[in-house]
């Protein structure tokens, strides 16, 4: 029977946002560089106005950092997958694993 006073409450436990659906591509930077990066961007908007000049030196230095970070994890990336499928010996399984990885990967880039 439907009870319209519950259906109206919260949920008892609600959804985890941070829950990955499916088997989805990790994030690409940890945690911790990721939110270190973020305060330093934070930091340099914040003081746009007092230090015009310095605070677009920091947000430079934020976004070098990130695509130097970005670069060094898609690197590694492609040599553990190029690897994956160049072994002699290399199941079909294995092959059709790399090759939605090679997707997953590409289509996240092209989404940025």
């Amino acid at each position: 029977m439907y009870d319209q006073t519950r259906a109206q409450q919260p949920p008892d436990h609600p959804p985890d946002r941070g829950e990955r659906r499916g088997s989805g591509p990790d994030t690409l930077l940890p945690p911790d560089d990721r939110d270190r990066i973020a305060l330093r961007l934070g930091r340099a908007l914040n003081t746009f106005a007092d230090t015009p000049h310095g605070a677009l030196a920091e947000a430079e230095a934020a976004l070098d950092e990130v695509t130097a970070q970005l670069a060094n994890v898609l690197a590694e990336r492609r040599r553990a997958l190029r690897a994956s499928w160049q072994e002699p010996l290399a199941e079909s399984d294995e092959l059709r694993l790399a090759m939605r990885q090679y997707r997953e990967i590409t289509q996240r880039l092209l989404r940025l």
